[in-house]
């Protein structure tokens, strides 16, 4: 999968079939949408290509009061697209001079003059440009006048799977990992830098990869313990995560931290992506770090279980 980062960067792509839209955790309702794309594209011996934009529209046109947490960062979005088997994945940067673009000149000056598409599909309820007034009429009306095809997916095979990425979101702020999974079609995953902590996990013979989160627009699941999968060159590992505060240890503060099973290594400085399988139990405060100790020791038998 190629990854154009602004449309400066697209190349001449011959019967481009394309979607737009912001896609966020491409959710299995997406995923049909972007399965009729390649399937459309191989027919008529094209490409296929999502067309995104960056940072999400909500950010830039409601930046007051904006609490807007992402499922996916860009990265993370390239990676599933790229295992769904889409060819091109267009990344538009959104300014507010971006966001006053009438429908029609987008329409004009992106799709048909600089891309070029062939096949335009999109979801039922796809809105565009200025004041979000594009819509399905009027992306019919300009597909016959710049000759390109425009399909619409039925809301039918979209809600039957009732998916939407706000449900998603609700489920990892209330810790209902079976639904997000489900909903998505995989585990729900991010990714983060193991920084230097306290290795205070050492002392308890649970060394730990402390994660720090860089993308300042991505969701952190609700507090507590999760069983995890984690990836590290060809080898998967299971682990425990603890997403919270850290009441039974004085001046910890919030924190991410990852216990690899059967995992002996330097982890700090680098990239670790995790995938959330299971939620194990709430966060909670110990009276010692004895019983701390015997918790975690808990927690990763629960997960060998699962593991199973």
């Amino acid at each position: 999968m190629q990854i154009h980062r602004g449309l400066e960067s697209i190349g001449n792509i011959s019967n481009l079939v394309l979607t737009q839209g912001t896609f966020d955790g491409v959710h299995l309702g997406h995923q049909r949408v972007l399965s009729r794309v390649i399937e459309k594209a191989k027919k008529i011996n094209g490409q296929s290509m999502l067309l995104t934009f960056f940072p999400h529209p909500r950010l830039v046109l409601k930046q007051q009061n904006n609490e807007l947490k992402l499922l996916q960062t860009i990265e993370e979005k390239a990676r599933t697209l790229s295992q769904l088997g889409i060819d091109h994945f267009l990344v538009i940067p959104f300014t507010d001079q971006f966001s006053q673009m009438e429908p029609e000149v987008f329409v004009k000056d992106v799709l048909v003059d600089t891309l070029k598409v062939k096949n335009l599909i999109v979801g039922y309820d796809h809105r565009f440009g200025k004041n979000r007034k594009g819509d399905i009429n009027l992306l019919t009306k300009l597909a016959t006048s710049h000759k390109f095809e425009v399909e619409e997916i039925q809301p039918e095979l979209i809600n039957e799977i009732t998916v939407s990425s706000s449900k998603i979101r609700n489920g990892l702020l209330q810790g209902d990992i079976n639904t997000v999974s489900s909903l998505l079609g995989r585990y729900f995953e991010f990714t983060g830098t193991v920084a230097h902590g306290r290795k205070l996990g050492r002392t308890l013979g649970f060394p730990t990869a402390n994660l720090e989160i860089l993308d300042p627009y991505k969701i952190i699941p609700a507090i507590g313990v999760y069983a995890i999968q984690c990836k590290i060159g060809t080898t998967t590992y299971w682990g425990a995560m603890n997403i919270g505060n850290n009441p039974t240890i004085q001046n910890k503060g919030f924190s991410i931290e990852v216990h690899l099973l059967d995992f002996n290594g330097d982890l700090y400085d680098t990239l670790l992506t995790v995938q959330l399988v299971s939620y194990l139990r709430n966060e909670k405060k110990f009276e010692s770090l004895d019983q701390l100790k015997e918790q975690i020791n808990a927690d990763c038998e629960q997960v060998r279980k699962i593991a199973k």
